[in-house]
This record gives structure tokens, C-alpha cells and sequence, in this order.
């Protein structure tokens, strides 16, 4: 995070979190409460904004009924916008407008974007106190980039010049701080910059945004992105630690790379010693650690393996293999973490409170909410899973 701008005038007064929710989206059809790693879009923002604790109070403006829903099953309040601020050329400063028109008691408004699914509560925090303490009059969220700008060429033959960097001297990404760019994600502004029309004005000042943290959906190939970061980088929410008490890893294709080494006596597996380490600390904090394989793997591999845990072999079905250890164990699906990375794994990603693909998973397992671990299998994704378990235990999601 960095701010630009220094100010010692304290600003008080009743701050509003608003997101603006139209039910008439083009570009994706209620694309607002379409479902993001389990749950609506809006929902993402909306509880990063209540679980603050920085807003006087936070409300959703839309003219649709399934969103007014969703918002209040959030905990939001719902301001009903007019038809005159829902149409397609209305614009956000119109909406926010109106709604200060109906609410006197709002000073401040922290305009926040359904689009920006990876806000966390601490941004918001800061940016709310760089508007009370620091008395700042707008606040607006930028992301800093390394590209470089050339000059648009209108006409056929038209040379092109460089705007932001001399091409004898092209400087190192690690040598140049790059720029700020605005994302989108929220503006904060003073009801009196916004009754003159303006949401950036007076005193400003941007907060600049991780980049994993700066994601945006605009149009449908925006999705699948977000799908893939939106477990990695979201905010989970406050509240009880998650309680993992079994892990239940696919062996082929996680603990290895999928591949059998054979001769004429033996069969062979490799795998990396950094899942180990991760078995081993999720087994010190009380997890129990079960490895299966759908292959017919002999007891003389498994014991060749010295793996630290369970290790069950010939699964066929490993939905029902789950539930019988479930069932023994006394646990529900909620306690249960799965890692897999192939279409029979599916139906157990899906069930499991908690679970994560490598990254070379087959298409219908990331296509599940699940976290998607940078590493490959075999290549230490379980331990960057078991690492993720662990930071939902200690943390909470």
C-alpha cells in the first residue's frame, strides 16, 4: 500500500459503503450475483465492507429484486434506484447522486465496485482512515504496471514514438517502479465533491492495491480468471477458524507427476520431499493425512515409498471411500480437505469443505472452487496445500 499526500485535518461525519448493482448488465446477464467460488459476485465486496467494521453503513443500490435479495442476505441495506439512473447510460456519478438524495445523513461515500471480488477489509480500513484522520477530501484505488507506452499511429506510413521509456535504455522491471494506473475497484469522496459532480477533487489521494488483489469482471473471458484467483487472493471472511481434522490426497497426479516408471521386476514412483514436509506439519497440528490411489499399487511399492501416513490402494470409488473414513472418524464434509487433479475427483472437490488442484489439473477439477496451487503434481503442490490448510486454521477463512 502507498498513499500520496500528508494532512493533519481530522474529518468525521457518517461514511456510507455503497455498491451499485444493476440488474440490466449487458456484457454478462445479472452478472452481479452470478456465482464466483461459491457464492454471488456482490457478496465478495459486501462482506469485506461489513467485516471492516470502517462504515457507518453499507448498502447496495440496484433495481432488480433477485439482487435486493442477495444484498440483504448479506447484510447490506438496499436503496430501490429509479428508472432514471438504471439505464444504460446512466453513470455511476447519476446513481451515486440520487442516492445521497435520499439519504441526508450520508457525508461520505465509499463507492465500491461489485467487480472487484478480491477487496479485503484491511484496504478499506486504510482508506478510511486516510479520508478521517488525514483529512483527505477523495481517496480512489490504483495498481501499478510495468508497460511501456508508444504513441498511437492514425494514418498508414505514420511513424510512432516511445511515451514512457527511451528504447536505447529499456530499464529492468526491477529497476523501474513502473506507474499507477487506476483499477477501478473503489472512489471515496465527500458528499460536496459529488453534489458538483465529481468523485475525484480536492484534496486526493490514490491507495495503490496488490496486483493479485486488483481483479476486475468486466466481460465473460474476465470468468475464468477470476475463477482461478478469486480462491487464491479472496477474503474468506472473519469469524471461527476453519476446522480441518482429514486430508484426503489423490496420489497419481499430486503426490507424483501421473507417471509410472516400469521394468521387468518393479514399478516406480517418485515424488518430492517438500510434500512431506507438508504432510508432516498438517499430521503435528492433529489432521489426519490419507493418500489414495485407483491403481492396484503393491504393499512392497507403499512400503518402498516410507510415506508418513495412510495410504490406500484399488479405490474405485472415491466419493464412497471418503464417507466410509468420514463415517468412522465421526467427521462431516466440512472437516474434510480433498486435493485431487483429474475428472474423478470432481464429485469429491465438490463436497469437501476444503480443497485444492495442482496446477496441472484437468480442466473440469479447476473449474471446481478450489484453490489452485501454482506448483504441478509431484512438484510440491501438496505442500503448497497444506500450507494453505494451515493459514484457514490459523486464521479463519
Amino acid at each position: 500500500m502507498a498513499a500520496r499526500g500528508s494532512g493533519d485535518v481530522g474529518r468525521s461525519g457518517h461514511l456510507a459503503a455503497l455498491v451499485l448493482a444493476r440488474g440490466g448488465s449487458k456484457g454478462i446477464p445479472l452478472k452481479n450475483i452470478r456465482r464466483l467460488a461459491g457464492r454471488p459476485l456482490i457478496a465478495w465486496v459486501l462482506r469485506a465492507a461489513i467485516d471492516s467494521g470502517a462504515f457507518s453503513s453499507v448498502w447496495v443500490s440496484t433495481d432488480n429484486d433477485e439482487i435486493e435479495k442477495v444484498a440483504q442476505e448479506c447484510g447490506a441495506q438496499v436503496h430501490r434506484r429509479s428508472a432514471e439512473v438504471s439505464r444504460d447510460s446512466s453513470s455511476s456519478l447519476e446513481t451515486i447522486q440520487e442516492f445521497l438524495q435520499h439519504h441526508p445523513e450520508v457525508d461520505i461515500v465509499g463507492n465500491i465496485q461489485a467487480t472487484s471480488p478480491c477487496l479485503h477489509p484491511r484496504d478499506l480500513i486504510q482508506v478510511v482512515d486516510m479520508i478521517r484522520s488525514q483529512g483527505y477530501d477523495s481517496v480512489f484505488s490504483v495498481v501499478r504496471h510495468h508497460l511501456f507506452r508508444w504513441r498511437e499511429m492514425k494514418a498508414p506510413g505514420e511513424d510512432t514514438v516511445p511515451e514512457n521509456l527511451d528504447p536505447a535504455h529499456r530499464p529492468r522491471r526491477q529497476d523501474w517502479r513502473g506507474e499507477l494506473y487506476e483499477n477501478g475497484s473503489f472512489y471515496f469522496a465527500t458528499r460536496e465533491l459529488i453534489v458538483r459532480g465529481l468523485l475525484q477533487g480536492g484534496k486526493m489521494a490514490y491507495y495503490e492495491m496488490k496486483p493479485e488483489h486488483s481483479i476486475d469482471i468486466d466481460i465473460d473471458l474476465d470468468w475464468p480468471i477470476a475463477e482461478q484467483k478469486v480462491p487464491r487472493f479472496g477474503y474468506f471472511g472473519r469469524g471461527a477458524p476453519t476446522v480441518v481434522k482429514l486430508l484426503v490426497c489423490n496420489i497419481d497426479g499430486c503426490l507424483t507427476d501421473g507417471r509410472v516408471y516400469v521394468n521387468r521386476d518393479h514399478e516406480l514412483l517418485s515424488y518430492s520431499l517438500r510434500d512431506l514436509d507438508g504432510i508432516r506439519r498438517l499430521l503435528e497440528r492433529g489432521v489426519k493425512v490419507v493418500l489414495i490411489s485407483e491403481r492396484a499399487i503393491g504393499a512392497a511399492l507403499i512400503s518402498t515409498l516410507n510415506l508418513p501416513c495412510e495410504v490406500e490402494a484399488n479405490v474405485t470409488n472415491k466419493r464412497e471411500a471418503l464417507q466410509r473414513r468420514m463415517s468412522v472418524l465421526g467427521l462431516s464434509w466440512s472437516q474434510t480437505a480433498y486435493m485431487g487433479c483429474g475428472d474423478s475427483d470432481v464429485e469429491c472437490l465438490k463436497l469437501a469443505g476444503t480443497c485444492g488442484v495442482p496446477a496441472d489439473a484437468s480442466t473440469a477439477a479447476k473449474m471446481t472452487d478450489s484453490f489452485p496451487c501454482s506448483l504441478a503434481g509431484g512438484y510440491g503442490a501438496i505442500q503448497e496445500f497444506a500450507e494453505h490448510v494451515i493459514s484457514l486454521m490459523e486464521s479463519g477463512r
